[in-house]
């Protein structure tokens, strides 16, 4: 197997997709304000509002299909062993074929009880107040909410200080957790930074190489490029 590489995603690698995850530059998410659909105390405050809405999110993303940024990262496991960390809830990358997938946000097509040991369980359907867990707690989203840790930050941070190559796709990388993970990589290794509107241009701290592109056409451009220097 080749080179190690590690893909970073933001909310730009579904956004061809029709998906919206977590929150725009606006701070809201489909039209909502984040702190009243993903936040503990938006949840306590209106479990009925935050339901529904994850619901609807679901029923999206059902619909929903890979872009051809998506489709192109899959291929790279043909040639390199690639590990993609994303900051996206939906299933896309999976669906698209990639099969090592690390989901710092939490997965909208799952669901866990309110109450340790917060048993996981497989859910496509309306998740309302009245489904429990084999325990007898309330069902929640399994989502990552603001304020809540990121339990999956310390092997992402493990993993990108691992990578040979890091990919950064659709992310302002101005926002905690993916604006740190960059820095766990060992210097000199080269970083490609794809996004339509780029927040870092140049860096005198990374081996960095801007793509200025959507993620389904940068993406399939970067993953040609490397499968090329490959052979």
């Amino acid at each position: 197997m080749g080179k190690n590489i590690i893909v970073l995603t933001g909310a730009g690698m579904s956004a061809d997709s029709g998906l919206k995850t977590f929150r725009d530059a606006d701070g809201l998410w489909e039209g909502h304000d984040v702190m009243e659909v993903a936040s503990p105390q938006g949840f306590r405050a209106n479990p009925d509002l935050v339901l529904e809405f994850y619901n609807e999110r679901r029923k999206q993303l059902l619909k929903a299909k890979p872009n051809e940024g998506h489709n192109a990262l899959a291929t790279l496991e043909d040639h390199y062993k690639v590990t993609v960390i994303t900051q996206n809830v939906d299933d896309l990358h999976e669906r698209a074929g990639s099969t090592d997938v690390l989901h710092l946000h939490g997965e909208l097509f799952k669901v866990r009880s309110t109450v340790p040991p917060y048993t996981v369980y497989e859910w496509k359907k309306d998740l309302i107040l009245g489904n429990l867990c084999d325990r007898g707690h309330q069902l929640r989203p399994h989502i990552v909410w603001f304020g809540e840790e990121v339990p999956l930050l310390p092997q992402a941070a493990n993993l990108t200080s691992m990578a040979d190559i890091l990919i950064i796709i659709g992310t302002s990388m101005q926002v905690y957790p993916a604006s740190s993970l960059m820095y766990y990589a060992r210097p000199g290794t080269p970083v490609y930074f794809i996004d339509p509107k780029p927040a870092i241009v140049r860096s005198d701290e990374f081996n960095l190489q801007v793509i200025a592109k959507k993620a389904s056409e940068g993406v399939p451009e970067l993953v040609n490029s490397l499968l090329d220097s490959f052979l």
